[in-house]
């Protein structure tokens, strides 16, 4: 992907997010919560193997705040913690976002830091809008700051001075190399993810829940987050569907989905 591809990172069509997609998870607006955590994918891990595949957002909150899973030294840390994993990824089984995410989450723990990566991307504006200055640079390009400050402060406007900005770009620098988009330090510089037919999977449902269709569910910012190409994306589809995670239907260049498998829904595991 090159500079000039930039634009074509788009995580929603032209005419925007459909009406259902914050009732399916996605978070909208000028704030998030890379204005003060990163991606916390170890908390992450460590809430999901404390609390049981059928847990509901107390028994999360419980695991966080009054069994101090994440190891907080205080309880208002861990009222804090809670609220932030909360932004980031719902941790609720009547959102179906965080239905999908969690059944994928124990199939290939591999997958895991970019299965997280796509969760943010949909529930956090500050990531997201991370998203194509750094999606867009070629491997081994050493990352520049002010392309991310850029971008992110065509989301946030005047909300944010200078210094809380910068907090901002180092938070989502550090997201994007705990998914592995990133690598170094001080220096960051742009590496290649390998994704796993599970992460397509989720990547696919994200992109039909923001209201791609057709072809264009392999053509999108939610498959560019995982650096596949439309075909490298087919071809993992089609993995995902021998792995009984989706179905798919091919005539041509024509596709069609179907993401039933994904969401169980409640009550059913």
């Amino acid at each position: 992907m090159s500079l000039a591809e930039i634009a074509s990172i788009e995580f929603f069509p032209p005419g925007g997010p459909p009406a259902g997609a914050a009732k399916l998870g996605f978070r909208f607006g000028d704030k998030g919560t890379h204005s003060s955590r990163t991606l916390m994918l170890a908390e992450l891990e460590a809430v999901l193997a404390a609390a049981p595949a059928i847990a509901d957002r107390a028994a999360y909150s419980a695991a966080i705040i009054d069994g101090n899973c994440l190891e907080k030294p205080t309880a208002s840390t861990r009222r804090l913690s809670s609220q932030r994993l909360g932004e980031l990824y719902a941790l609720d089984p009547f959102v179906a976002l965080f239905r999908v995410l969690r059944g994928l989450w124990s199939l290939d723990p591999n997958a895991r830091p970019l299965l997280a990566m796509l969760a943010a991307l949909a529930r956090d504006p500050l990531f997201m809008a991370s998203a194509a200055p750094v999606l867009s640079q070629p491997p081994d390009i050493e990352i520049q700051r002010a392309p991310i400050r850029e971008a992110l402060r065509r989301v946030v406007g005047e909300r944010m001075n200078d210094d809380t900005l910068d907090k901002v770009v180092r938070n989502v620098s550090s997201s994007w190399t705990q998914a592995g988009h990133l690598t170094g330090r001080t220096f960051k510089h742009r590496q290649r993810v390998s994704a796993p037919p599970t992460a397509v999977a989720f990547a696919i449902w994200l992109g039909n829940a923001a209201g791609f269709h057709g072809e264009d569910l392999l053509t999108n910012g939610w498959i560019a987050a995982l650096d596949c190409t439309a075909s490298s994306a087919r071809a993992l589809a089609i993995e995902a569907k021998r792995l009984g995670l989706i179905d798919l239907r091919t005539a041509g260049d024509v596709v069609e989905f179907e993401l039933g498998r994904l969401d169980p829904g409640l009550g059913r595991q």
